[in-house]
């Protein structure tokens, strides 16, 4: 008979997963041996290997799980109907869920390109998710994008760049709270899209004409 898992298995795994994203962030993926990341969770590498069989699969599980909270963190705030509103709650959601997740965020940035394409299409099938509650949010609340949506990705992407590097920048206790830039990066974005140059609104026009 298949021995069970042990009561505390989640438990151990997402300190695994919590403690593993530490080191890549730190050291780098390519530099973190089973060893070193054995040690850093205080386990050994038997009992490592008992939860991932190789270090593609933790690093998959690490920015899966925070990709997965990430989502979590902001559906319910894709369902405010004033589209401003529903813009600054993701944006705000998007926030709060990467406090104490620094790690986790520099690792699914700086090495999701590292795993294997077939893994590489999983995760980024879930970043295009998180991406789509922001692109509705802008076509909606931007009448510019609504009508030229060529506009959108670089006013999507703008904005998570915004809120992307904030880690690398902010400090708590400082002049603005996660709230405060939130609503900043939003305004900055919205109204923006709303006060574009002649030249740029036209922008899909002007290549579909030079093509």
């Amino acid at each position: 008979m298949a021995r069970g898992r042990a009561s505390d298995y989640d438990d151990k795994r997402r300190a695994i997963l919590d403690r593993s994203a530490r080191l890549f962030a730190t050291h780098g993926y390519d530099r973190a041996s089973i060893a070193m990341i054995a040690a850093a969770c205080g386990v050994s590498k038997a009992l490592l290997y008992h939860y991932y069989k190789d270090k593609d699969e933790l690093l998959f599980d690490i920015i899966r799980a925070h990709l997965d909270e990430l989502i979590a963190a902001v559906e319910p705030a894709a369902a405010i109907a004033e589209p401003r509103k529903r813009l600054v709650a993701l944006a705000t959601a998007l926030l709060d869920a990467y406090r104490d997740a620094d790690a986790e965020h520099q690792v699914q940035i700086n090495h999701l390109r590292l795993l294997p394409p077939d893994k590489q299409e999983i995760l980024k099938d879930l970043e295009r998710q998180l991406v789509a509650f922001f692109a509705d949010a802008i076509v909606a609340a931007v009448p510019a994008v609504a009508a030229n949506r060529a506009l959108l990705k670089p006013l999507t992407m703008s904005l998570f760049g915004m809120l992307n590097w904030k880690y690398l920048w902010f400090r708590p206790g400082g002049p603005l709270t996660s709230e405060d830039y939130a609503r900043l990066a939003v305004h900055l974005v919205v109204e923006g899209a709303a006060d574009l140059p002649a030249d740029l609104a036209r922008v899909d026009t002007r290549r579909q004409a030079a093509e």
